[in-house]
């Protein structure tokens, strides 16, 4: 076997390195931050500040659409080489503050202010980390290399929740919160380690920054982007999930006993996304990403069924946890794999950056309007909704198809 061929996949280039562990490294380490303050937001707002489901929601909702604006910007920045170096470091410890200071929001608009900022931070750093992975890796194994990165990244989301769960009893909401800085900051140091263990930027002329979005929606990447926004137009943010299993749960339970049993189911949610991310790159890898897209909107329209049910039974929501982090596993690595591939190098942080905009434009409105129709009409109404866009977004995700070039 060849020294740059992956062991036990006989042709295929090898893909991990110590600047892949790096990113990966902190990737887990942010999520094991910001998954904190996101497990406990909903129950920050609703039963602490007394917001209704309709906050959560629209906050959730700017939130996702600033950070998409935020990694348009930062995907600009990060066609330089040497400047997404520096947009990565800072955008890993602004997300780690700013989400922290959620703990001490004595309102709901405090509170939503400091996440809109602290994810427009992680927005910048966005295209800036999946840049620099592109870089360190070669084209015929974007897939895996996106896989373990996403695989790290809800394996943080695993972790997280947990936390939360401790925490809560023995700080309380607001000092569990409080304490998520220091995973976010240990993700800074872990995102310099894989800077210094990435090969140096090549040395080139100062340009101006500039967004540029007709040149990345030339071809391919502009049919793609059209099945993303379909996929995304169902993807709201999870915090929604959680909600749902507490007031499902709350019956018969405590205001605690609820929410930590919502975010075990949680845990679930992102333990499903951790196992499927590297087979279903590795699938992508010698397939098309494309399928693995589709196939994870599917998951996702069983896994928002199941929600919109509302069974009370902790093993029937376990189930839909479990479908929808599957569906967000291969989604997230399917699309990051393709635009890594499709994309021209010169434009490749402006290519992540669009591709984070069309998600959190679509997210927005996922969110905003699942959370609208949670207040106006029912929960089953808002997960019906999501149901629906999922299934609507398969056979256009498949009308996207096209071979990747390798």
């Amino acid at each position: 076997m060849a020294a740059d061929q992956e062991p036990g996949d006989p042709g295929s280039p090898r893909w991990f390195s110590r600047g892949v562990a790096g990113i990966g490294g902190a990737s887990f380490l942010a999520d094991l931050g910001h998954e904190i303050p996101t497990s406990l937001l909903p129950s920050l707002l609703t039963s602490v500040l007394h917001a209704p489901a309709s906050a959560l929601g629209l906050i959730e909702g700017i939130s996702d659409a600033g950070a998409g604006l935020a990694q348009l910007a930062g995907g600009a920045l990060a066609d330089d080489p040497g400047r997404r170096r520096r947009v990565a470091v800072g955008g890993y410890t602004t997300t780690a503050v700013l989400s922290a200071a959620i703990g001490a929001a004595a309102a709901p608009w405090q509170a939503g202010i400091l996440r809109a900022g602290a994810w427009a931070a992680r927005g910048l750093r966005v295209p800036a980390r999946n840049a620099l992975l592109a870089d360190i890796v070669p084209p015929a194994v974007y897939g895996r290399a996106y896989g373990f990165e996403r695989a790290m990244d809800n394996l943080g989301a695993i972790g997280g929740p947990l936390l939360a769960i401790a925490l809560i009893g023995l700080a309380g909401i607001r000092a569990a919160i409080g304490l998520s800085v220091i995973p976010g900051l240990l993700a800074a140091v872990a995102i310099i380690y894989a800077i210094r263990h990435t090969t140096a930027a090549r040395a080139r002329a100062s340009q101006p920054v500039r967004i540029k979005i007709r040149p990345v929606l030339r071809g391919r990447l502009g049919r793609l982007m059209i099945g993303v926004s379909a996929f995304e137009l169902g993807n709201a943010a999870a915090t929604l999930l959680i909600l749902r299993a507490t007031n499902l749960f709350g019956p018969g339970r405590s205001q605690t006993g609820a929410t930590q049993l919502a975010l075990l189911l949680y845990v679930l949610y992102n333990l499903a996304a951790t196992l499927i991310s590297i087979p279903a790159g590795r699938h992508g890898d010698r397939s098309d990403p494309i399928r693995v897209l589709a196939a994870g909107a599917g998951c996702f329209a069983a896994g928002y069924a199941v929600f919109a049910a509302g069974p009370r039974q902790p093993w029937l929501l376990a189930a839909g946890f479990v479908l929808a982090g599957l569906g967000i596993g291969c989604g997230e690595t399917a699309q990051s794999a393709v635009v890594a591939a499709l994309a021209p190098v010169s434009l490749r942080g402006s290519a992540f950056g669009l591709l984070a905009t069309v998600q959190a434009g679509a997210n927005l409105a996922a969110s905003a309007v699942a959370g609208i129709l949670w207040t106006a009409v029912s929960p089953a109404a808002a997960f019906g909704f999501l149901a629906a866009a999922m299934i609507i977004a398969v056979p256009l995700v498949l009308a996207s198809r096209r071979p990747v070039a390798r």
